[in-house]
């Protein structure tokens, strides 16, 4: 699966082995190594939440690669990176983030502009908040980091004892859910509902899709429940770097009370506000998202001038 969905997405994968599993990452300083071309030193690390993978940053690396270093991951059990059944590796929040840490320390990125979205917000700014020192701005679409204040039926519909997992993994029910119910304001095409379902085509394949929908805690007792807590007291931690809030306000998962909940947190925050767009943000709006994202790289520019 190293080059899968290649029509769409060319690029080529990186690899590391983490715990033995290979974690597979596209950098765009890997294409422009190759072209002799010099980058800007901004970092794009690109963290994508479930159902989804490195793909659904395609247009952030078509926009912002040739100047930027771009770095679009996939989640171990995601994308094109490796697949271990459930007792091989934890599939959890902090498991995910400690990936993302040793990614960031073995590339060594310096002026990282985290570029988040779902799940891929709570592990991102997880990942950055230990690493605070490589931190050079965040930009966020439709997530959350702090323990859900709703579950909606259509997600606890795939928890379901008995029925869930064999609805998620044999019938792959979330993922081909996604590809309409996460789109508002446009229909997506057909050949990138392919790309975006193309990892997950079998039931070992859809392990880690099962996995983050039970790893969303509703008890206290839940151990993820602890990790989004510490995540959320340490959000202040984060105010000093550019950020913005970039929200698909038709949302049905992360709803506007989530963007509010950011906006209490980070009041200096850039807000855009995209009315009729839905879940998959990039892929509802993606040149207000690609413009909006471009500001943030300005402002970045900027703060690291001391501006």
């Amino acid at each position: 699966m190293k080059n899968l969905a290649s029509d769409l997405f060319p690029h080529p994968s990186s690899e590391i082995s983490i715990g033995g599993h290979l974690l597979r990452y596209v950098d765009t300083d890997s294409e422009k190594a190759a072209a002799g071309d010099e980058t800007s030193g901004l970092t794009f690390l690109c963290v994508h939440g479930n159902p989804t993978w490195s793909f659904y940053y395609r247009r952030v690396i078509e926009r912002f690669g040739q100047r930027d270093r771009v770095i679009a991951v996939d989640h171990i059990g995601c994308g094109r990176s490796e697949k271990p059944p459930a007792d091989q590796f934890a599939y959890t929040m902090a498991a995910h983030r400690d990936n993302l840490i040793h990614l960031i320390d073995t590339l060594d990125l310096k002026n990282v502009i985290l570029i988040a979205h779902d799940w891929g917000g709570a592990i991102g700014l997880a990942a950055m908040h230990a690493r605070q020192e490589r931190l050079a701005g965040i930009g966020l679409l439709n997530t959350a980091a702090f323990p859900p204040p709703y579950m909606p039926q259509r997600i606890a519909a795939c928890r379901m004892p008995l029925l869930g997992t064999p609805a998620v993994r044999g019938l792959n029910l979330f993922a081909r859910a996604a590809v309409t119910m996460a789109m508002s304001r446009t229909k997506m095409k057909p050949e990138v509902a392919a790309g975006l379902l193309a990892p997950y085509d079998s039931w070992d394949n859809r392990v880690a899709i099962d996995r983050f929908v039970r790893d969303i805690p509703l008890e206290e007792s839940h151990p993820t429940m602890s990790t989004l807590r510490e995540l959320e007291a340490g959000l202040p931690d984060l105010e000093a770097v550019p950020i913005a809030l970039i929200w698909g306000m038709k949302d049905w998962c992360f709803r506007p009370e989530c963007l509010r909940r950011f906006e209490s947190v980070w009041p200096e925050a850039e807000v855009t506000e995209l009315a009729m767009t839905g879940h998959y943000v990039i892929e509802d709006s993606p040149e207000e998202t690609l413009q909006a994202i471009g500001r943030l790289r300005d402002r970045v520019q900027e703060h690291l001038r001391g501006g």
